[in-house]
């Protein structure tokens, strides 16, 4: 059987869901699955590690390390990797993911295949499914030629069942490798946002034109309080300069796939359709029956958004708070 070393991502000690699925899916191959966590929170998602399906557990435990800095990480994995030496290779398409495998995969004559949504494994045998042009076909990605394979797994596409907290993992530490740097991080300075990264967020209520501008965005996080929700938008808003880049849902922006994706206001560019077709259940709102947003909606509403929206978040403060 093969052995499968998964990435694990956590926030201040927490352990991404992205992270999870992962795990999951190594242990359902029956393969041997072995977690390496970085940064100075790592040793507090070893249980979580484990009840998520690692049998050992790597960490490096160093301040250096929380906050992603390419040659760093690339040096580190690259000594977990040769002390573990997987055959399988399994890590989030999250923006570390997709700056550092590359990487790891040029120094070590590794395939790779990034930004897949379907993951089959079987033994050391493994395809991943992918989607190209925009959605507008899949690609299945198999490996030759090289005895390490590394998968880059877009969040949420995979099922996370509840944790299985009786299990527990050989944990091994060890001390973090300095290569001469030619880059340093000095400082990460975050977005002023509480909520839950786009691409981690189970409910995204999105914006778009139809807004008409910037200020009618609080009507969306006033929704978005009353669900838990995070709050999105299209790319003709962020050109706009109503919201940041960070918010952009599509193609040259974030890919997610929550649960629920309220779209209001969005006429349903290929670009954005792209980064959100892979939601579970989509509602859209619209003036315009004929916007391309509806053949992808599971529910659609034709009229005003300045009336349906403010009517369905006193709707759902109701059905929620009772």
């Amino acid at each position: 059987m093969g052995k499968i070393l998964v990435f694990a991502e956590q926030v201040n000690g927490k352990l991404k869901r992205s992270s999870q699925e992962l795990l999951q899916a190594g242990a359902k191959s029956g393969n041997t699955v072995t977690a390496v966590i970085f940064g100075s929170h790592a040793g507090d998602v070893t249980a979580a590690a484990a009840h998520n399906g690692a049998s050992e557990v790597h960490v490096v435990k160093d301040a250096s390390l929380d906050a992603y800095n390419p040659e760093l990480f690339t040096a580190n994995i690259a000594a977990v990797i040769e002390k573990v030496q997987p055959t399988i290779i399994l890590a989030s398409a999250s923006s570390t993911g997709r700056d550092l495998f590359p990487r790891v995969a040029a120094r070590l004559g590794a395939g790779i295949a990034s930004d897949c949504t379907e993951l089959t494994i079987s033994g050391d045998t493994v395809t991943a499914t992918k989607p190209m042009y925009s959605g507008k076909c899949f690609a299945k990605a198999g490996f030759e030629n090289t005895s390490l394979k590394i998968v880059l797994m877009r969040a949420n596409q995979l099922p996370v069942a509840a944790a299985d907290t009786s299990k527990s993992a050989n944990v091994t530490e060890h001390a973090v490798v300095k290569p001469d740097l030619k880059t340093l991080i000095k400082e990460v300075v975050k977005g002023t946002s509480e909520k839950l990264d786009l691409t981690e967020a189970n409910i995204i209520v999105s914006g778009g034109r139809g807004l008409k501008e910037a200020g009618n965005f609080k009507m969306l996080h006033d929704l978005a309080d009353v669900l838990g929700a995070t709050v999105g938008a299209s790319r003709a808003v962020v050109d706009a300069g109503w919201v940041g880049h960070g918010m952009q849902v599509g193609q040259t922006g974030k890919t997610v796939a929550p649960t629920l994706y309220i779209a209001v206001g969005i006429s349903g560019a290929i670009q954005h359709l792209a980064g959100m077709s892979g939601s579970k259940v989509i509602v859209a709102i619209n003036n315009d029956p004929n916007a391309p947003i509806f053949q992808k909606a599971t529910y659609g509403i034709v009229g005003d958004a300045f009336e349906i929206v403010p009517k369905l978040t006193e709707e759902f403060k109701k059905a929620l708070h009772h």
